[in-house]
């Protein structure tokens, strides 16, 4: 039994261990991807950063739930599937402000941030792709991440259709999508972890 709990404790241990170096990551890259969105007036590069710092509070989260039993990993899933869920809907508020204002933001701007964003966000995708099988809190960081990788392949995406048309609409179509993603993945994690919760609440 001893033996069992000491390699439990090791197990959790490499999960906090991983946890902690992409919340700090995020974090970081929420402050400068946000900044860079206000100078660059990027509805993409907004909500990027406004995805960083969601997956920064899932971070935490999930770094509470490491520790705990099979019910509060669920409970943490859940929580973050809302988190992502709100992260989708104030995309959306920023594209009707976009379309308000008419401001064609700086592709060159969109393009280099996005590139050490794309960076960041492969490093911590390789880190959590060893645990992405582990249980269905690790699962659910793990599809953040990945979103993130695709959400940034969005951004450079927009920066180039920004610099070849010179209007915002490549900006305001890249933050549409990045809305879609979140919503089609905070869907399947709030499934998921409901789903445990039913499993768990069963004598």
């Amino acid at each position: 039994m001893k033996v069992c709990c000491e390699i439990g404790n090791e197990f959790a241990t490499r999960q906090r261990r991983v946890l902690q170096i992409v919340l700090w990551v995020n974090a970081a890259m929420f402050v400068g991807e946000f900044v860079a969105s206000l100078l660059a007036h990027s509805t993409a590069l907004l909500s990027d950063s406004v995805d960083m710092l969601g997956d920064a509070i899932v971070y935490g989260v999930s770094l509470y739930a490491v520790i705990r039993g099979p019910v509060w990993r669920a409970r943490a899933a859940l929580l973050k599937g809302s988190i992502m869920s709100g992260l989708g809907l104030a995309v959306l508020a920023e594209v009707a402000l976009k379309l308000i204002r008419g401001v064609v933001p700086s592709a060159d701007v969109i393009g280099a941030v996005g590139v050490v964003a794309l960076g960041a966000n492969i490093a911590c995708l390789m880190l959590l792709a060893r645990h992405r099988d582990d249980d269905i809190n690790m699962r659910s960081v793990w599809l953040c991440s990945r979103n993130d990788v695709a959400a940034n392949i969005g951004v450079l995406l927009a920066a180039v259709g920004v610099g070849l048309t010179g209007t915002a609409w490549p900006d305001i179509v890249v933050g549409l999508l990045i809305a879609m993603m979140f919503g089609s993945s905070a869907i399947g994690v709030i499934r998921a972890a409901r789903h445990q919760l039913r499993v768990a609440a069963v004598p």
